[in-house]
């Protein structure tokens, strides 16, 4: 999640230099025929093409509500989990009649659920959108392609992290071992069956909160709106130097000699610059669809899993506390 108020222009440009480079040599070039070759032919009334201007701009429009929506939703999501992780530590605390490590090993299994989450989530897919190298570079930075159950290791005891290392979704492994350990604890008499029901509960949210992030995960932004988004929008901006060379040259006629020239030239970074506001308004539609990846403008999920673990193992009266996750460049991963 970018936290600057202003996006820099380092960040903007990362995104933005290879289109920029290329409408600055398309449009010249359509320019140079035109006027230097003598193609007259090529314009094409800028009537038409600003109703498709139009139909793109609602439909981008369109695409970054839902795609926002999906962003929000899965800040939503882990705002429950902040929320919940907290009512648990608190459960365990107050309701379990056990030892200072038993009471430990169930908030620091917490711990390594909500990170294995996060891992899991961040892995690639079939439909993750793929940048150029210099913002690839950017986002390689917090490395965390790596297996989910990597993230649990210092907080499970070896035996569990063993079995771990064999399951499919460590989250939901680890959430049942939860639910195990309960189980123990009330045959043990060292919770209630009142108790055990609160737990459980508890524990039913953690699976609802988890599932819900899989279903944005695993489901991607539907491509009828996502793909044609893109089409349409490039359709639009390869058409428009076209139009302009219509619009430019009618407006030449009621201008002085001396003027023509550098009205002409105008087109130019006009073009550009049309052509750059459409395209990084479709990318930003793009760069919401999945809010999970560890980029830019997604869920910090790190920052909020170390604010889990302070607050938890701060309920564990732990003295060696970890310090709060820092940007890097600006981003909060």
């Amino acid at each position: 999640m970018y936290i600057k108020r202003n996006i820099s222009w380092g960040v903007i440009l990362r995104y933005a230099w290879k289109n920029i480079i290329f409408f600055t040599v398309y449009t010249t070039s359509i320019f140079s025929i035109y006027y230097f070759l003598g193609w007259d032919f090529i314009d094409i009334p800028f009537q038409p093409l600003s109703l498709i201007g139009i139909a793109v701009a609602f439909y981008i429009g369109f695409k970054n509500s839902q795609s926002y929506d999906r962003f929000w939703e899965g800040r939503k999501i882990w705002g429950g989990i902040v929320n919940y992780s907290r009512t648990w530590a608190n459960q365990v605390l107050c309701l379990v009649n056990a030892d200072h490590n038993t009471k430990k090993v169930l908030i620091h299994r917490h711990i390594a659920w909500i990170n294995a989450l996060r891992i899991q989530l961040r892995q690639p897919t079939s439909f993750t959108i793929k940048e150029n190298a210099a913002v690839e570079n950017l986002f390689k930075r917090h490395g965390e392609q790596k297996p989910a159950c990597d993230a649990t290791q210092q907080f499970v005891s070896e035996k569990e992290y063993q079995d771990l290392l064999e399951r499919k979704n460590t989250a939901t492994h680890l959430v049942k071992n939860q639910g195990l350990h309960i189980k123990q604890l009330l045959d043990n008499d060292q919770i209630t069956e009142f108790d055990k029901q609160l737990f459980h509960h508890t524990l039913e949210e953690f699976y609802n909160l988890q599932g819900k992030c899989e279903r944005i995960k695993n489901t991607p932004f539907p491509r009828q709106y996502a793909y044609f988004s893109t089409v349409f929008t490039w359709i639009f901006v390869l058409l428009l130097p076209f139009g302009l060379l219509n619009v430019f040259e009618s407006e030449l006629s009621d201008m002085s000699q001396h003027l023509k020239p550098w009205f002409i030239f105008l087109m130019i970074p006009l073009c550009v610059l049309i052509s750059w506001i459409f395209t990084t308004m479709e990318k930003i539609g793009s760069n919401s669809e999945d809010p999970f990846e560890g980029r830019i403008n997604d869920v910090p999920m790190t920052a909020l899993c170390r604010t889990i673990e302070i607050d938890l193992r701060d309920m564990l009266d732990e003295k060696d506390l970890p310090e709060k996750e820092q940007p890097k460049d600006n981003i909060l991963y």
